[in-house]
């Protein structure tokens, strides 16, 4: 889950850079690097940064602990159980 949490967060990061670089200066890098918006890359890369931002919001219903970085604050919260 910690991997998992981790590459979403990257992903979602990205997505985000991407957005506020096309809402300022309207320059939208992922189609800049796929040569274009709705190439076969682009559209994946958009496919694979949503299902991050899905993993993000379900994550902590699936769980039940909420979203975890470190393994230690885990730890630490069912010791106080």
């Amino acid at each position: 889950m910690l991997i998992a949490n981790f590459i979403a967060y990257i992903l979602c990061i990205i997505g985000a850079l991407n957005w506020g670089l096309y809402g300022i200066f309207n320059f939208n890098l992922v189609s800049w690097i796929f040569q274009g918006p709705r190439t076969a890359g682009s559209i994946t890369l958009y496919v694979i940064i949503a299902v991050a931002a899905l993993w993000l919001i379900l994550s902590p219903i699936i769980t039940g602990w909420g979203l975890r970085l470190s393994r230690g604050d885990m730890h630490e919260e069912r010791a106080h159980r």
